[in-house]
């Protein structure tokens, strides 16, 4: 009788500027029930991360070099992960519930149908102000406290989503290096919309699901963010680079752009204090002026102070 060959889940970190929290977020890692067979850290600078002691962490961890910006990160993260079964890329502002990974082996990795999963988001900062480490923790102790996981139930809340949600993703690797998938890299820096690219390259080999099985806090902290300006002009670029191949259907990109400007000019009268909307606005009436020249592109953003 054949032994089924063992499941090896690792874990992907792209991170930049948030040396402090790195600390934080692998101590909650280290928590997981289910621990990862490997966690991998890409860092977009030398110092934008410091390895703890060696036997510090109860999980192996290895520190990859690669190009700056978070789809080439993650890339350099696919590269190292060919030993693997299946790859979670948490933000570097993410912490999960205690139970994630183990629910990751039993729901993702049964249902051959599925090439990934993303979580419900308890308490997402990104939305807001942000979540401090504290607050999140007290977050995820009292959901962890308050729910009794009923499998069936939780199944129930499953659903097929449009994009995976890019701060907690879990992929199956084999149909990734089948179809030699990658994240855009024309998307630079922050790479925004990276994670509804990726979706829809990889959904024509399987579903892509959300469920409450998965959970988590994202911190969404601004440190380690793309100026306003810079932002802005990427959420009209990035929408209509991804729109042109394909990757983004033409009512997802209309509402992009459509929210993201109308938010931001209204808003830039009474901006929060966590955004920049001056920046954004200008960052938006850049990408539309170079719309109207003929010459959009994510790539753009360099040129932009």
């Amino acid at each position: 009788m054949t032994t089924p060959a063992k499941v090896k889940i690792a874990i992907g970190i792209a991170t930049a500027g948030r040396r402090g929290l790195m600390g934080e977020t692998l101590a909650e890692i280290a928590l997981q029930k289910r621990l990862p067979d490997c966690v991998f850290v890409c860092p977009a600078g030398e110092d934008d991360f410091e390895p703890p002691a060696d036997g510090q962490m109860p999980f192996p961890l290895v520190v990859l070099r690669g190009p700056r910006g978070a789809a080439a990160q993650r890339n350099t993260i696919l590269d190292a992960a060919h030993d693997f079964t299946v790859l979670v890329f948490f933000d570097d502002d993410f912490f999960p519930s205690t139970s994630y990974l183990n629910e990751v082996e039993l729901y993702l990795v049964p249902k051959s149908s599925v090439v990934a999963v993303t979580g419900c988001v308890i308490s997402d900062g990104a939305t807001g102000a942000g979540i401090s480490v504290e607050e999140a923790r007290k977050t995820l102790a009292e959901f962890e406290l308050g729910s009794k996981i009923n499998v069936q139930a939780l199944d129930d809340q499953s659903e097929h989503v449009y994009s995976l949600y890019g701060c907690n993703m879990a992929l199956r690797l084999a149909p990734i290096y089948q179809h030699s998938l990658r994240f855009d890299e024309a998307l630079p820096l922050y790479s925004w919309l990276e994670d509804m690219d990726f979706s829809n390259q990889l959904k024509p080999y399987g579903d892509i699901v959300r469920t409450a099985r998965l959970s988590g806090v994202h911190l969404g902290l601004k440190s380690g963010r793309t100026s306003g300006v810079r932002y802005g002009y990427s959420q009209i670029a990035n929408s209509f680079y991804l729109w042109r191949k394909g990757t983004c259907r033409l009512d997802v990109f209309l509402g992009l752009v459509s929210r993201n400007v109308i938010a931001n000019v209204i808003k830039s009268a009474r901006p929060e204090s966590w955004i920049d909307r001056y920046g954004r606005v200008r960052g938006n009436a850049l990408a539309l002026a170079d719309l109207l020249r003929g010459r959009l592109h994510p790539q753009r953003i360099f040129e932009i102070t």
